[in-house]
């Protein structure tokens, strides 16, 4: 287990109160959790990527990051009603 392994866990970790806030939260704060765990996501994806040597992982997270801001137009969207 390398350092970037390590950091990866550490960022896995730090999505456990991103998943509390999108089940107990404000409309807005469910939000800003999801928002906060496809950052936390796709910067996992970069470490793990360069922990294990694998290129598709790049590709994977850019993919993600790339849809993330659409699902969160898409969850806006769907929540317009109670804002």
């Amino acid at each position: 287990m390398n350092l970037w392994l390590i950091a990866a866990l550490v960022l896995l970790l730090l999505m456990a109160p991103c998943g509390w806030f999108c089940c107990k939260g404000e409309i807005m704060e469910r939000f800003v959790a999801l928002q906060m765990a496809q950052i936390l996501a796709v910067l996992t994806l970069l470490l793990l990527a360069e922990g294990y040597g694998r290129d598709i992982y790049f590709d994977l997270a850019l993919v993600l990051a790339t849809l993330s801001f659409a699902s969160g137009l898409v969850y806006i969207r769907f929540l317009e009603r109670w804002l």
